[in-house]
């Protein structure tokens, strides 16, 4: 259950589910965020879930401090995305494809990096 500083729900300092709709009609934005969450007044369904799900998770989400070689490969792997990253710069123009390509890029350097801090 999400909670405020103020403790939603509790007696001192409780927010109204008539405060929570009011804000969400003035924000839509906060109604896309809100909804991933459990508020007091607004019970939500929640999944089982599997204990294969659960050890990926962990894995995902642990930090993985590096070992032997593993940093000095990290460095290598960025250092030539960096120059993929100048040469895709120098020879085409701005734009937003040329943008992407360097999303996807920098998305290519944090994956191979977890490659290797998650599975070995």
């Amino acid at each position: 259950m999400f909670k405020s500083k103020y403790e939603l729900g509790s007696a001192k300092g409780a927010i109204s589910k008539e405060v929570i709709d009011k804000f969400m009609e003035q924000y839509p934005l906060f109604k896309e965020f809100h909804r991933d969450f459990v508020w007091q007044d607004y019970p939500m369904k929640k999944y089982d879930v599997r204990d294969e799900t659960k050890k990926d998770l962990e894995k995902r989400f642990t930090y993985h401090p590096p070992i032997n070689d593993q940093a000095e490969r990290y460095v290598l792997l960025r250092d030539k995305a960096k120059e993929l990253a100048y040469l895709t710069v120098e020879l085409s123009p701005y734009s937003r494809e040329q943008s992407v390509a360097l999303t996807h890029l920098d998305q290519f350097v944090m994956n191979v990096n977890a490659a290797i801090a998650r599975n070995e």
